[in-house]
């Protein structure tokens, strides 16, 4: 969105101009950060559908946080005042909705507020392993170094995680061509098949009823079984998001056979990269491990994680308590974590296990990818084989 503009500098001078923002109360904050205050302030509606910027290509990415870190952690390795460097680096930004929470931050900084707790007005963009670390710089006088953590860490992260999404796309794109390649012969080519076979008038095997009563359905009731098969998605993903659910997926995905093992090293990697920066970027190690069990992303390696904070409180080590976790903490994550203890590098020990898990993740998605398409292409000939039989069979019984 734009807006006109008039307003007063600070020595009294009157400026008119265009502010580009998301809403009136950003475009007030964008004026504010520049000394003015404002007289009038119109939006622009005159400006086409198409021409505006759709909020989708807006939206502010991990990557773009990487790219945040990196920044302020250069100007503050140069000495730059923290408010400089966050109006700087506004400037800079190409999204406009970047822009505006940047400059938002650098307000409540120069109004006395800690750098961490600016952030933590946007709390979908800094979570709170982000907030925490910068709270450690703060504390330790290392900003720049833990913006440099920040910004590997989160490179790691995307990297990860992008190659996961990746890999999911070739599965996904078989069964959505396995299902149009169904839903097309039930209704369009089943059809066709079954007016023959009604009118031999003879007694068809159950397979073949069955058949034709599911490709009748479709055809009828296609709109009907659609928003069904929708609804279903809905409440499964809904299902997923709720915490009844997400402690069912937690607790059961870990049992299968194949992706337990494989999701049992995603949160085993994830945990000591986490615990890793964290305790890099100087955090307590109870503080370390209660962020960590916050940001895993799985109830029960989240109870480990904090079960092991309190026990840690206590004076235990970190790989005496996951030691008694065999199922889910693997011998070679607790042995790592037991040497960087004995020899006071626990963070290196830690990015060792990060990269030896991260190789192993890859491979097994590799392997897994390689045996999911023979499956589905199996799959997929079984089903529209099975299919044509049914139909096909009574044919051939009365020599058509």
């Amino acid at each position: 969105m734009k807006f006109n503009y008039q307003a007063r500098s600070e020595i009294g001078e009157i400026q008119s101009g265009i502010v580009e923002a998301s809403n009136r109360e950003a475009a007030f904050d964008v004026l504010k950060t520049h000394g003015l205050y404002i007289t009038a302030l119109e939006e622009i509606t005159s400006i086409p559908v198409y021409a505006r910027k759709l909020k989708i290509f807006e939206r502010v990415t991990k990557k773009d946080i990487v790219l945040f870190s990196r920044q302020i952690s250069i100007m503050f390795k140069s000495n730059v005042p923290v408010v400089e460097t966050l109006q700087a680096i506004a400037k800079q930004a190409r999204k406009s909705t970047l822009k505006e929470k940047i400059l938002k931050i650098a307000e409540k900084v120069e109004g006395g507020t800690p750098l961490s707790g600016a952030f933590s007005i946007y709390p979908k963009l800094f979570t709170p392993f982000y907030i925490n670390m910068v709270k450690s710089g703060e504390a330790s006088g290392k900003l720049s170094d833990v913006f440099m953590y920040l910004a590997d860490y989160l490179e790691r992260e995307y990297s990860f995680q992008g190659k996961i999404k990746g890999a999911m796309v070739y599965p996904f794109f078989i069964l959505f061509v396995f299902l149009a390649v169904v839903t097309i012969m039930m209704v369009y080519v089943i059809p066709q098949l079954t007016e023959v076979l009604k009118e031999t008038g003879q007694e068809l095997p159950l397979a073949t009823r069955v058949v034709m009563t599911i490709s009748d359905f479709l055809k009828t009731q296609g709109i009907i079984a659609a928003l069904a098969f929708l609804g279903l998605i809905i409440a499964f993903v809904r299902f997923v998001k709720s915490k009844t659910g997400k402690k069912f997926f937690d607790k059961n995905l870990l049992k299968l056979p194949l992706l337990g093992s494989f999701l049992k090293k995603l949160y085993l990697a994830r945990c000591a990269l986490n615990l890793s920066t964290l305790i890099s970027g100087g955090l307590p190690i109870a503080q370390a491990l209660e962020i960590t069990g916050e940001v895993v992303g799985n109830n029960l390696y989240k109870e480990i994680i904090l079960k092991t904070r309190d026990e840690v409180k206590k004076g235990e080590p970190i790989s005496s308590v996951l030691e008694k976790y065999p199922n889910l903490i693997f011998s070679l994550f607790y042995q790592m974590v037991a040497v960087g203890e004995k020899t006071g590098t626990l963070d290196s020990s830690l990015m060792n296990v990060v990269e030896f898990y991260q190789r192993d993740v890859d491979q097994n998605l590799d392997s897994f990818i390689k045996l999911l398409e023979p499956i589905f292409i199996i799959l997929l000939g079984g089903v529209v084989a099975g299919l044509m039989v049914a139909v096909l069979m009574p044919l051939y019984s009365i020599g058509i």
